[in-house]
């Protein structure tokens, strides 16, 4: 299709963290008279906008996602649902493989099935090169995956399986981000977590203390907006790209928690005092995420636009705004 053919996309997940923010962008992006159909489990206020709208579609039920797929009919499929964070993961395994995995395989059969012409962008993870970081290299879509944990082996199931399916046919475009952060993320991930201690402590709600674990390891962090911008520009060139191709998306950067945490606190009201907590402590089987981005950068023009600096504050601002 054109670029300048109106899309029908049907967002998956799109009342989460990443939802919201894909969702503005795809209404400044997206060509005139296209459609958004914003689905999750929970269907959401109603939106009074024309071209937009909200339904209900838990991507473990079958049926669901049969009479979803069959009735929208979109010309692409953002899949954002997931059981998103490594914590959550954890503490229900079953869960996540059940949302991760099959949910995921529920869209693509059925999408096979029923509309043979959509375009599949599933939004899988860097997660799902594991032990592969232990090479201390920044890893191009080659490395080997390798997942270490529940979360990255689901997401990693599913993306080996999309890749056998663009084989037969399916459209599908397999995006790997690296860890990001930004507005509307919840406190299971590290930056919000420190966020909304810091603006408790502002408000005289917590001691003037964050204790924390190891805060050595390091990370390819990405504001959420320049993700999304990715996931944007792969949709609009989608039929320009190689079928069943991964992209990494990250920023080439390491940044340690310690740098994080340490920005923050030069960013707040208070003095605040950093603390060891050794309960915190856990072993570390991934020290070092890194991420080589040179694919999406040849492919999609894409580079990551927003400083660390300001996404960290806009993070802390928001929580401060929190009852």
């Amino acid at each position: 299709m054109s670029l300048n053919e109106p899309m029908r996309v049907l967002v998956t997940g799109a009342n989460g963290f990443v939802g919201g923010h894909l969702i503005q962008k795809l209404k400044v992006i997206l060509p005139g008279d296209s459609c958004l159909v914003l689905a999750d489990r929970a269907a959401g206020r109603s939106i009074d906008q024309p071209n937009c709208k909200r339904i209900r579609l838990d991507i473990t039920d079958t049926d669901e996602v049969k009479r979803v797929i069959q009735s929208e009919q979109p010309t692409h499929i953002v899949h954002l649902a997931a059981v998103a964070a490594v914590t959550a993961a954890n503490r229900d395994v079953r869960l996540a493989w059940k949302v991760n995995f099959r949910g995921t395989q529920n869209i693509a059969l059925t999408v096979s099935d029923f509309a043979p012409e959509c375009r599949l962008l599933y939004c899988s993870s860097a997660e799902v090169y594991g032990a592969s970081f232990k090479s201390n290299a920044a890893l191009d879509e080659s490395a080997l995956l390798q997942p270490v944990n529940p979360y990255g082996a689901a997401k990693a199931a599913a993306d080996i399986m999309l890749a056998q399916m663009a084989l037969g046919g399916l459209r599908v475009l397999r995006l790997r981000p690296f860890n990001h952060t930004g507005t509307g993320q919840s406190t299971e991930f590290v930056i919000p977590a420190f966020a909304a201690q810091i603006a408790r402590i502002e408000r005289g709600e917590q001691e003037p203390v964050i204790r924390v674990g190891d805060l050595r390891s390091r990370r390819d962090f990405l504001d959420v907006r320049d993700v999304v911008a990715a996931y944007a520009a792969t949709l609009v060139r989608f039929d320009d790209l190689p079928n069943g191709a991964a992209i990494n998306i990250a920023s080439g950067e390491a940044r340690s928690i310690q740098n994080a945490l340490d920005i923050l606190v030069s960013q707040s009201q208070v003095k605040i005092e950093v603390a060891v907590d050794p309960t915190l402590l856990r072993p570390n089987d991934t020290p070092l995420v890194l991420g080589n981005a040179s694919r999406a950068q040849a492919w999609l023009g894409w580079s990551p636009k927003h400083r660390w600096e300001a996404t960290l504050e806009a993070v802390l601002n928001e929580w401060r705004q929190k009852p």
